[in-house]
């Protein structure tokens, strides 16, 4: 049966064979959509075919849970979408009604998508209301949308096993589409630092965890994955059910509203608790009357906000940059005993003026227990800036703060596009980290101590490894340039990706 907005019993995976086969046949599916989608004139690129492709791949989704609800629930059945805005009825209904061409997009334009985003009443409703008030049909011929919907019928959402599938393959295409975003591709952290702060900030099943800027939802689909596999056979069904109210999202841009949206519904987290808004909109002191236990996320880097924005925050610590929005937020949101792991920039560790002010006020009134300092090119080719994981929790000042620097792998010089970071990268942090008590750790070619009375007045926390040389200044200049031809390499191969995509929309 379908788990769109129930929650599912555990299903385990299916066997590697059968999921490999199915990957192959949903692989061929979804290329055969896009290969459609590239033909027609009003969609450029993988940043237009990919939310297309996706909420047309919820209304059947959508479709086959209703019919699982109409065919084995209990008690009276109450469609959330009515005749004739089913999938049945005007997707996979017999060929002699179906629609097509310029009927099929006036259809869709005009009736199928008001009607949508019309839906309210109920949680089910509400999320199907909120998605749709921000879709648009961006194909122009209405025989390629009739192509595209045909291949989606090809998808079988009775199935457990192909739900399971489609998730995995559905992550892929979000991978894809941050490829595809190029400069605006924030909508995707990659998974292996995902999952390492989810398995470090260990949430629990009766804990809130919000990600305040959860692009596509990854930090939450990761807790939902995390959640099962630790509590899975304790939990009751209340329990379980608690768990999709306790994942909590805002995200301020349709766009990947939606998508994170079936992101977790085709995971299994059966009422996403998104909101579409802009967390930094709300005045500082509101945050406090929404406050959660775990705050896992990476906020924009380098953002902008409009002038209104930073009068939310207080006089001292205004500011347009969101980086530094953000912390304030979550220093706010977080209850006492309450934990954070956020990705953030560089320059988050030693900026002046805002910054010193915000980091003082961290350390003073938070214990930043752990700095992970993130190897070159984790965010390649997107982003060049050295970034950092900072884990801080809501139990007292901060006494003394371990810093952990994660090595590149031998003979590499950066991660990159083609050769990513990946889960065994992080392999001996973890190892060291000390479990949920982080006890046992020691000092390591990697790792140092240093307690807050040593912090100069600008509490500049961009500290050098004592253990380590430096680097740059004792490399040869040919390892340099050749590290800046690679650079290069990977953003006009990027570039060229993004040419060919809009030269093949053009046609």
């Amino acid at each position: 049966m379908s788990t769109l907005f129930n929650l599912p019993d555990e299903t385990p995976a299916p066997p590697a064979g059968d999921r490999r086969s199915s990957v192959a046949d949903l692989n061929a599916i979804i290329k055969r959509a896009r290969d459609i989608m590239r033909k027609d004139s009003g969609l450029n690129g993988d940043i237009e075919r990919i939310p297309q492709f996706s909420w047309l791949l919820f209304l059947k989704a959508l479709d086959a849970q209703e019919e699982d609800r109409e065919d084995f629930g209990t008690g009276p059945f109450r469609p959330l979408i009515e005749a004739p805005y089913r999938w049945r009825d005007w997707a996979s209904c017999k060929e002699k009604q179906r629609r097509t061409g310029d009927s099929l997009t006036q259809f869709v334009n005009t009736e199928l998508l008001p009607y949508l985003a019309r839906r309210s009443g109920s949680p089910e409703l509400d999320v199907i209301g909120t998605i749709f008030k921000e879709v648009q049909n961006r194909m122009r011929s209405g025989y390629l949308l009739r192509s595209v919907v045909d291949a989606i019928e090809g998808i079988d959402f009775h199935a457990q096993d192909e739900v399971y599938t489609m998730a995995h393959v559905y992550e892929s295409m979000l991978q894809e589409l941050r490829d595809a975003a190029g400069d605006s591709g924030e909508f995707y952290t990659p998974r292996p630092v995902v999952r390492f702060m989810v398995r470090m900030t260990a949430p629990k099943p009766n804990e809130t965890v919000l990600d305040p800027a959860c692009g596509t939802g990854g930090f939450l689909v990761e807790t939902f994955e995390y959640l099962r596999k630790q509590y899975g056979k304790e939990l009751s069904a209340d329990a379980a059910a608690e768990i999709d109210a306790n994942l909590r999202g805002i995200e301020k841009k349709s766009l990947p509203y939606l998508l994170a949206t079936m992101n977790l519904l085709l995971h299994g987290i059966s009422r996403p608790n998104l909101t579409l808004d802009n967390t930094l909109r709300h005045p500082i002191a509101s945050h406090r009357h929404q406050r959660v236990d775990v705050v896992l996320t990476n906020p924009p880097f380098g953002g902008e906000e409009e002038s209104s924005v930073p009068k939310n925050f207080p006089t001292d610590k205004r500011t347009t940059d969101t980086a530094w929005l953000f912390l304030q937020v979550i220093m706010e949101r977080l209850t006492e005993g309450g934990r954070c792991a956020v990705v953030v920039p560089n320059n988050i560790l030693f900026e002046g003026g805002v910054g010193t002010k915000v980091r003082k006020a961290i350390l003073d009134n938070f214990n930043l227990h752990t700095i992970v300092r993130l190897p070159n090119g984790v965010f390649a080719p997107y982003t060049l800036i050295p970034s950092n994981v900072l884990f801080f929790d809501r139990t007292g000042p901060t006494k003394a703060i371990w810093f952990y620097e994660v090595p590149l792998p031998e003979k590499r010089r950066n991660f990159t596009k083609t050769k990513p970071m990946n889960d065994v990268h992080l392999a001996e942090l973890e190892a060291w980290w000390g479990g949920p008590e982080r006890s046992g750790r020691v000092t390591t070619p990697h790792a140092w101590r240093v307690p807050v009375k040593e912090l100069n007045d600008e509490v500049d926390l961009d500290l050098q490894n004592p253990h380590q040389k430096d680097e740059l200044a004792h490399r040869d200049p040919s390892e340099l340039i050749a590290d800046l031809i690679e650079s290069e390499q990977e953003l006009l191969t990027l570039l060229q990706q993004l040419q060919r995509e809009f030269d093949g929309g053009q046609q």
